[in-house]
């Protein structure tokens, strides 16, 4: 049972990159998915959140990610995307996913991103 957090990278701003966070020995469809992440000398911030716990999915994006970065799910795949664009110099940071469901509580390892010219 885990979480794989995938898709980091070196881009240059205003560039685009797609996270993907992928379940192994569950259905993620049935979790409540989180994208945090934890830039250097700073706190760990969510970024952004699906649940579909009350029958349809409500997203969470937090302010200095809205309008750039789209959260996705595709049960068929078990995973949940993160689609960045116009990335900035701020948004470098390690992305981390996380997967809950009543009791259960996973991570992913952690996906380093870094913008810059």
């Amino acid at each position: 049972v885990q979480l794989q957090a995938s898709g980091g990278g070196s881009v240059q701003p205003g560039d685009t990159l797609r996270l993907s966070c992928t379940a192994s020995g569950f259905s993620l469809g049935d979790y409540a998915v989180a994208w945090f992440r934890r830039a250097p000398g700073k706190e760990r911030e969510a970024v952004s959140c699906i649940d579909d716990s009350d029958g349809y999915s409500q997203y969470f994006y937090a302010d200095s990610v809205k309008g750039r970065f789209t959260l996705s799910r595709d049960n068929a795949k078990n995973t949940v995307s993160l689609q960045m664009s116009s990335l900035k110099p701020e948004d470098t940071a390690v992305y981390y996913c996380n997967g809950k469901h009543m009791a259960s509580d996973y991570w992913g390892q952690g996906t380093l991103v870094t913008v810059s010219s």
